[in-house]
């Protein structure tokens, strides 16, 4: 057709990712151009289709999914991320909305309400799950985290928050500088910042405290 949306899925659960792009599939007005489970092939995926739409997770193995966010934006700044996360804390919100994401939605929600997201975004607009709603504030300068809605992690730094990410997915330094990019003296640094911030002196309590604030599913 024409005028289909051409969507791309990042989600690194096979079974959740697959069964969205065959439900979004049936839609005579959706394409699926690329489904992968990892950030890092997103960025590849993303260059080859150009897709208009992009649903992405949240917590997911390897590269930060905001900072992919991020090189997805610079890399195609037509292309509109949506997330779908089982996590709606508001670090997270926060995030979606410093990179000007076009729609957060739980993954409680029932999948037509997934596909109204992606024509709203598509036309133009955007889409926030109604939980997702009732924690920002929308007015004539855009959407932004309603006031007192700040956790501990308000104070960390966005590169600070991806070192605590990837601490709780139980990395070491020399494999986040692989990941990233980075040396191992800057990401050395950077974690260092982020122990003096929390007063968290531990790998394994920053993993714990990462779990309690919801940035990562515990075991």
């Amino acid at each position: 057709m024409a005028n289909e949306v051409r969507i791309m899925l990042v989600d690194d659960h096979a079974v959740v990712r697959e069964s969205i792009a065959e439900r979004l599939q049936r839609e005579l007005d959706f394409k699926v151009v690329g489904t992968t489970g990892d950030p890092e092939s997103a960025l590849v995926m993303a260059a080859e289709h150009k897709p208009e739409i992009i649903l992405m997770d949240i917590s997911m193995p390897g590269l930060f999914s905001f900072e992919a966010a991020r090189r997805l934006i610079q890399m195609l700044p037509n292309s509109r991320i949506i997330f779908l996360s089982a996590f709606k804390n508001d670090t997270y919100i926060e995030q979606a909305l410093e990179i000007r994401a076009h729609g957060y939605l739980t993954k409680r929600e029932p999948v037509d309400k997934v596909i109204r997201a992606i024509r709203d975004v598509a036309s133009g607009g955007a889409y926030f799950s109604e939980e997702v709603r009732a924690r920002i504030i929308v007015d004539s300068k855009g959407a932004k985290l309603g006031e007192g809605a700040a956790s501990r992690l308000s104070q960390l730094s966005r590169r600070e928050l991806e070192m605590l990410a990837y601490i709780a997915q139980g990395l070491g330094k020399k494999e986040i500088a692989s990941i990233t990019g980075r040396s191992v003296k800057t990401i050395d640094h950077h974690i260092t910042r982020l122990m003096a911030k929390l007063d968290i002196h531990d790998r394994v309590e920053l993993a714990k405290f990462a779990i309690r604030e919801g940035l990562a599913e515990p075991e």
